[in-house]
């Protein structure tokens, strides 16, 4: 006897493995067009911002900043496990939450076990970003130590720019995390219309990905810090000259 519901389609499986792979996807999606996006511009203003820190006589101005990163994690992993707990509580009363959605006009009529399968990949997308939260959380933990442990004033060797690249990259690694997970709520909102039709899930999902890459590359935010970025590469060459 089979274990998959009856009414499952081959749009659904589609819809629902789309959704996977675009979350999955868009992470080295980024890595080839690394060089023009936001998150890889940013990542050189890490670097800076660490090298700049070590010269600075009062470092109260970079713990207030990189505390404000470390709360910001913190409050979406745990809002993310409230949501979670929410999502547990529907799959104990999945018999009443499916005959009350089923009843919306905008909702097709499916069998409970579909509806559930539908609610769990919701569920598995929010547990992957909770386990993100928490792991750049940990990263940032350990970027702590970094920045405590770094060495005051100019840079003056090839150690002192190993140890900057190094605290700078372990940043940028756990915002990478953090950021996947922000993607997650994204993508678990397009999978919320698989609840509606598997056609309108797909299309959600890729109007998401265009959204997400959009923002990456060609708004006005993106536009601003790729002219920052230049500027600190022109003040670097001339410094060096």
């Amino acid at each position: 006897m089979s274990m998959l519901p009856a009414d499952l389609t081959i749009t659904h499986i589609f819809a629902m493995v789309f959704l996977a792979v675009a979350w999955m996807g868009y992470g080295p999606l980024l890595t080839v067009l690394s060089k023009g996006t936001l998150n890889s511009q940013l990542g050189q203003v890490r670097n800076h911002w660490v090298g700049i820190s070590t010269r600075r006589e009062n470092r109260t101005f970079d713990a207030v900043l990189l505390g404000h990163i470390i709360n910001s994690v913190a409050f979406f992993g745990s809002a993310t496990l409230i949501v979670l707990a929410g999502l547990v509580g529907a799959f104990a009363n999945v018999l009443q939450v499916h005959e009350m959605m089923v009843q919306l006009p905008f909702v097709k009529i499916k069998s409970v076990e579909l509806f559930a399968a539908e609610l769990a990949v919701i569920v598995c997308i929010l547990m992957i970003c909770f386990f993100l939260f928490t792991y750049a959380l940990r990263k940032l933990i350990y970027c702590v130590a970094l920045i405590g442990a770094l060495f005051e004033g100019p840079v003056e060797s090839n150690e002192d720019k190993a140890m900057i690249s190094a605290t700078s990259q372990v940043l940028t690694n756990a915002l990478k995390s953090f950021n996947s997970g922000i993607r997650g709520y994204y993508f678990s909102v397009a999978g919320l219309f698989m609840f509606v039709d598997p056609l309108i899930c797909i299309a959600a999902t890729a109007v998401v990905t265009c959204v997400l890459i959009y923002r990456q590359i060609y708004t006005d935010t993106a536009k601003s810090i790729g002219i920052y970025v230049q500027a600190l590469d022109k003040q670097r060459i001339d410094k060096s000259d």
